[in-house]
C-alpha cells in the first residue's frame, strides 16, 4: 500500500502593489499562497491591474532578475527562470521588497510590498484581490509623462487632442475606476487546481465572487 504524504501547509501572502511615479497613486492589495511561481505571479499581476500582458516583463528582486529567459537576450546567462522561482524563496519575510516591471519601453514599475505572511489557509485556491485604487494607464500610452499628457487631453474639452485622444481609448477612460469584483473573477481564473477547476470556477456569479471575497476580508 502506497502511503502519499500529506500536502505542506503554505503560508498566504499579503501584497501591496504600487505602480511607480504615478500620483494619486494606482495600487492594489492581494493574497497569493507563498508557494506562487513567479510567472504566475505576472499573470496575478496583470490580471489585478488590469494590463493586457501585450509586453514584456521582468521581476527584480536585488540584484536579480528573473524572467522567461531568451536566446535573443543580450545577457541571457544573467537572466533567471520565473518559472522556478517561488515567492517565498525571493521573498521570505514581511516588509520584503521587489520590482515587477511591465513594457520596456513605457517603463511601468510597480513596487511589491510584502505586507503580511499569513496562516495556511486550505480553502484559498486562488488569488484574491482585497482592496485598490484606480485604473492602470492605457497600454502604450508612452509611459508616465505620456499618461499624465493623456489625462490633460481628456479632461479638457478645448485641448486640441481631445477628440483624438478620446477615440484611440475606446470613446472613454475614468483613471478612477476601481471594479474589484471583476478583478477577482479574473483572478479566479488563474487557479492552482488546474483544468477542472478553471472550468469550475467560470461557473460562479458575481454575487458568489462577492461572498467569497468577503469571508477572506473577515478574516483580516
Amino acid at each position: 500500500m502506497v502511503v502519499q504524504k500529506e500536502a505542506k501547509a503554505v503560508p498566504i501572502y499579503q501584497l501591496k502593489v504600487t505602480l511607480d511615479g504615478i500620483r494619486p497613486p494606482i495600487w492594489r492589495r492581494i493574497q497569493v499562497r507563498g508557494d506562487v511561481f513567479l510567472f504566475k505571479l505576472h499573470r496575478i499581476i496583470q490580471a489585478a491591474m488590469g494590463w493586457e500582458d501585450y509586453h514584456l516583463h521582468q521581476f527584480i528582486v536585488g540584484e536579480d532578475y528573473y524572467a522567461i529567459p531568451s536566446t535573443e537576450d543580450p545577457w541571457p546567462m544573467e537572466t533567471k527562470n520565473e518559472k522556478r522561482a517561488k515567492l517565498f524563496k525571493v521573498a521570505p519575510a514581511e516588509k520584503a521588497r521587489f520590482i515587477y516591471e511591465y513594457d520596456f519601453g513605457d517603463s511601468w514599475y510597480h513596487e511589491i510590498l510584502v505586507e503580511k505572511i499569513l496562516p495556511p489557509r486550505k480553502e484559498q485556491e486562488h488569488a484574491l484581490c482585497l482592496a485598490g485604487k484606480r485604473s492602470r494607464p492605457p497600454e502604450d500610452c508612452g509611459g508616465i509623462g505620456g499618461y499624465y499628457e493623456f489625462l490633460e487631453a481628456i479632461r479638457d474639452p478645448k485641448h486640441p487632442e481631445h477628440e483624438d485622444m478620446l477615440d484611440w481609448a475606446g470613446g472613454d477612460f475614468d483613471p478612477e475606476r476601481f471594479d474589484m469584483v471583476e478583478i477577482n473573477r479574473l483572478l479566479s481564473k488563474i487557479l492552482r487546481a488546474g483544468f477542472y477547476g478553471y472550468f469550475s470556477v467560470l461557473m460562479l456569479s458575481k454575487s458568489q465572487h462577492r461572498a467569497i471575497v468577503d469571508r477572506f476580508l473577515s478574516k483580516i
